[in-house]
């Protein structure tokens, strides 16, 4: 962390104590490989090990967060994807999922926001377009990104040509976090921009081409998080599903049909409500999900209402990295707070070239006719 950055802190709600104590407990289940498994003896998936180093870095244990980013170099395949589970070192599941291998340029560019330190973006910077080369080759012709091919003998095969909503928001801020990257190495990326256009214009206008994955609370409120839908539309949108979601006291649930609710999600609706400005909002969630909270900082996954129970009965790496974001960003705590609001990434792309049959509105500005 750069020198006069200190770690983050809510009044009232997490100290900056318990914020390191938080990112300890993530270091404490992390592998000798680097890897960060879902919890211990779990799987490992490149998405959320990623959210783990960031997690990391902001707490202050820098080397732990290396060690991650360099496990994430290592385990790359050649085309640019990673498997999708690891389990203590192992390939469990070998099947590429767009949305885990697109993340990486996130965490690198949260890197370089808190460390300034261009030689580990040089050195990351061949995976992150490797990654984010693969996942613009999924992207179908109305704009989203297939949630994911599969492999047998570690080679590609058949690609599952549906797209996710929550994938693919996630996949639009890693494509503006890509591009921000490609300007800071000099090596420009049009192809991802012209990607990331496409994209975003699919997340806000082409719904109903998504698989329906509405009963997920990640398919609410992802176009927000990730960047994609904002502004008066980001408000409605969140305003659409609050009471299903939402369990006052507690947070929000994970699927509406199940009275279960979620600390990973709650946090990653604190993020996007603070993107948008509902600052009250975001915080009264955050210090309502600290009912999670446990010894040495670590977090339960979900609770059970009404049973009173934790369940699944672990604590979980993911839940425990969401915490920590979302403080940082509540708190503007680091350098790198402003990661989901997208200050500091490329600019929104431009809808220009769409093959889904709506005009481009940008395509003049961008001399394409």
């Amino acid at each position: 962390m750069q020198a006069g950055q200190g770690l983050p802190h809510v009044d009232g709600v997490l100290t900056s104590a318990q914020v390191r104590e938080t990112a300890a407990s993530i270091a404490a289940m992390q592998e000798p490989s680097g890897a960060i498994p879902w919890t211990i003896g779990e799987h490992t998936d490149v998405w959320n090990h990623v959210e783990g180093a960031m997690a990391l870095l902001v707490g202050g244990r820098v080397e732990a967060a290396e060690r991650a980013y360099e496990w994430a170099r290592a385990t790359q395949r050649e085309d640019g994807s990673w498997p999708m589970k690891f389990v203590a070192g192992a390939v469990e599941d070998a099947s590429g999922e767009s949305n885990m291998s697109a993340y990486l340029a996130v965490g690198v560019w949260h890197h370089w926001l808190l460390r300034r330190d261009l030689a580990f973006v040089q050195r990351m910077w061949p995976t992150v377009r490797r990654g984010l080369d693969w996942v613009v080759s999924l992207q179908l012709p109305f704009g989203g990104i297939a949630w994911s091919q599969e492999y047998a003998d570690g080679r590609p095969g058949r690609v599952n040509a549906e797209a996710l909503v929550a994938g693919s928001s996630s996949i639009y801020q890693s494509l503006r976090a890509g591009v921000a990257l490609a300007d800071l190495v000099d090596e420009p990326q049009p192809e991802w921009e012209l990607a990331g256009g496409r994209l975003g214009h699919a997340v806000r206008e082409h719904r109903d081409l998504f698989l329906d994955k509405s009963q997920f609370s990640m398919d609410w409120y992802y176009p927000v998080l990730g960047g994609a839908v904002r502004g008066e539309r980001a408000h409605e949108l969140i305003a659409s599903e609050w009471d299903t979601f939402v369990v006052p006291g507690l947070g929000i649930r994970c699927v509406s049909t199940n009275p279960w609710v979620t600390g990973a999600e709650t946090c990653e609706l604190v993020m996007a409500l603070d993107a948008i400005g509902a600052r009250d909002r975001a915080l009264r969630l955050f210090a309502e999900m600290q009912h999670l909270r446990a010894e040495e900082g670590r977090y339960w996954t979900g609770y059970v209402y009404p049973d009173q129970v934790n369940w699944p009965v672990e604590h979980t790496t993911y839940t425990a990295a969401a915490v920590v974001l979302a403080a940082d960003a509540l708190a503007q705590g680091t350098a790198g707070a402003d990661i989901m609001r997208g200050t500091s990434l490329a600019p929104d792309f431009a809808e220009i070239a769409l093959e889904c049959g709506c005009p481009s509105p940008d395509a003049d500005l961008a001399g394409v006719s």
